[in-house]
């Protein structure tokens, strides 16, 4: 799918805060998504990913700041964008008593549509899930779960597909097969806005934002931002890496150091460390030091920690 230059969704100068004032969980955010355009919110939980896409999908008033959506004020023009739109929550929100089936003609009645209508766009899903169309909501998996939910915002044909931690909770499986899915909806024209915690999920999307603590950290490609990390990052394993952490964290040298598995990630102040200069100082026999390139999760954690 090429992109184009029209901004599906223009966000300025967001801020929102809780308990009359007291939680700020979006600080001053501003972004643009383009039409055809796969974009992630990356961050942990209570980043403010659920609040920044619960504003855009006129769930949710801001304190400051505006929002569009093709041209549409996410407050005045809120009837529109919501024929517009696809939102997928995070918590599953289909009526659990109704089938597979009944919830699809739900939805599809909603919008003055029908499932024949629009049944290109759900086909490649609701295949899946289809055999069991019968099920009720409520005893189907969660991957099952998540494909009826995708195909009841999909139903009215939404030119923005609003997504939140679709894949958390889901099985691997489930979450790759989801990811191929978004990546054929792209191609059908559907812009799509997505949030997840999950690092991996980041590298498919064609730009990210890095969020925390409800400010936006940075926003390029993935492999713009791989690309800009700055240091040298190296690879220390060990026999035992809490206390190899420890050490490291102790030492003047050290920049950051992060446990990634059964490796620490470890970065120096001094760009011309040597591995022998690191296993000097550490003095354990099993420790093994190579340089490695980073990930987006390294990238995050050095954005975080600066």
């Amino acid at each position: 799918m090429v992109m184009s230059d029209f901004k599906a969704i223009e966000v300025k100068n967001i801020s929102k805060n809780y308990d009359k004032g007291k939680i700020v969980a979006l600080d001053n955010i501003s972004f643009d998504v383009k039409k055809g355009e796969l974009f992630g919110l990356v961050g942990p939980d209570g980043a403010g990913k659920t609040t920044l896409l619960r504003i855009i999908a006129t769930l949710l008033l801001q304190d400051s700041g505006e929002a569009k959506l093709d041209n549409f004020d996410c407050v005045a023009d809120f009837k529109a964008i919501r024929q517009r739109i696809g939102y997928m929550p995070g918590r599953f929100s289909l009526y659990q008593d109704l089938t597979i089936e009944e919830n699809l003609n739900f939805f599809a009645t909603i919008f003055n549509t029908t499932i024949e209508e629009n049944y290109h766009l759900i086909k490649d899903i609701y295949v899946q899930i289809e055999p069991f169309k019968h099920r009720r909501a409520g005893k189907l998996s969660g991957g099952m779960k998540q494909k009826l939910a995708l195909c009841c915002a999909l139903i009215h044909k939404p030119s923005v597909l609003i997504l939140d931690e679709p894949t958390t909770g889901v099985d691997p499986v489930s979450r790759k097969e989801f990811w191929d899915m978004l990546g054929r909806l792209q191609h059908d024209g559907i812009t799509i806005i997505v949030s997840t915690p999950y690092m991996d999920e980041a590298n498919l999307c064609d730009r990210i934002a890095f969020i925390h603590h409800g400010k936006l950290l940075t926003i390029n490609t993935p492999q713009n931002i791989i690309d800009s990390f700055g240091n040298v990052l190296w690879s220390i394993s060990g026999d035992n890496l809490f206390s190899l952490m420890t050490k490291l964290r102790a030492w003047q040298n050290t920049k950051s150091c992060f446990s990634f598995g059964e490796n620490l990630h470890f970065v120096s102040i001094n760009a011309q460390i040597t591995p022998q200069d690191i296993m000097h100082y550490l003095k354990d026999d099993s420790v093994q030091v190579s340089k490695i390139v980073p990930s987006i999760e390294d990238c995050f954690m050095s954005f975080m920690q600066n």
